[in-house]
């Protein structure tokens, strides 16, 4: 199997696991001093695309110590299982809150098949294997863990969702930021640079907790950030301005929404409308130059479960 992957500085490599198109999701590979570490896995079936970059780099199974996971949704976290079936001394690194998920992932399993249905579960994601308790460790907030001497620390970065940590290169000062820094597709990068959009995914989103998060990661002055969705950018003071302008934006969207709505219409429709509404003319600002049928083949998925957990947070609020 070829894998496509982007190499970038500190022996930081980008595996790109082509969750239904090139450049969405990535699972990040570490090398240091003759070991390596993964940091986000891929659905289950993109376990193969990461071992066969691990032979094409001439790595072996053995060197991986840890693979680290930033939250259990199954294009960060699905694949960890498969991958340590095959890494036999990685152990995996897993928030608190969702290490029960990955030594029993059927509930985990059945969310996302009510989310995604049955037909792309089974081709698109795979079905996630368990993982061995013995094999796990829950990571606190500031837990310190090395790589031949490279220090990476876990940081609780709950807004998103409940179970979810970043990771904090210490000497190659980058973050590694799941879903809490947002998405950043290559495809949306013009000469104004990258543009950011935020995560507001079911089932968790929180928006007060998110923006701290955000500050918190801000604070740490980090030279770069490695976004699962996609790739690895500097300007990481500006990116996160645009983040948190845009968090704000997309929960006075959904305010509004919550205003108009009636029992006879479908809250998420609507705020599916809106965010596309709201979308399209913040990329033509930032000088995109993509037509609406190549936005809306790029950012649908997205659009659609931005507006669920728009909903989701509206209906516990």
């Amino acid at each position: 199997m070829t894998a496509h992957t982007i190499d970038y500085p500190g022996g930081t490599t980008a595996i790109d696991t082509e969750l239904g198109r090139r450049r969405h999701t990535a699972a990040w590979l570490l090398e240091q001093a003759g070991r390596a570490a993964l940091i986000e896995t891929g659905v289950p079936l993109a376990a193969g695309r990461v071992l066969a970059v691990l032979e094409q780099r001439g790595i072996a199974r053995e060197a991986v110590d840890w693979v680290f996971i930033t939250h259990i949704h199954l294009d960060h976290g699905g694949g960890a299982g498969a991958l340590l079936a095959a890494l036999p001394n990685a152990r995996l690194v897993v928030h608190p809150s969702g290490a029960r998920h990955m030594v029993d992932p059927s509930r985990l399993m059945a969310s996302a098949t009510a989310v995604y249905g049955e037909a792309v579960m089974r081709s698109v994601y795979g079905e996630m294997v368990p993982v061995d308790p013995a094999r796990l460790i829950e990571a606190h907030d500031g837990d310190r863990f090395e790589l031949a001497g490279r220090v990476l620390q876990t940081l609780d970065t709950p807004g998103h969702a409940r179970h979810h940590y970043c990771l904090w290169d210490v000497q190659a000062r980058q973050l590694f930021t799941g879903d809490t820094f947002g998405l950043c597709y290559p495809e949306l990068t013009t000469e104004r640079g990258p543009f950011v959009l935020p995560t507001t995914t079911p089932t968790q989103f929180d928006p007060a907790a998110l923006r701290a998060s955000i500050e918190r990661l801000l604070a740490l002055e980090a030279e770069a950030v490695c976004f699962t969705h996609f790739g690895r950018y500097g300007g990481v003071a500006q990116l996160g301005a645009d983040l948190l302008q845009r968090l704000d934006q997309l929960v006075a969207l959904a305010e509004g929404v919550a205003a108009e709505a009636t029992p006879s219409i479908d809250r998420t429709e609507l705020l599916a409308g809106a965010i596309r509404g709201w979308l399209w003319p913040a990329l033509d600002d930032h000088g995109c130059r993509l037509d609406d049928a190549e936005r809306q083949h790029l950012l649908a998925m997205d659009i659609e479960l931005n507006a669920q957990g728009l909903a989701c947070w509206l209906e516990r609020r």
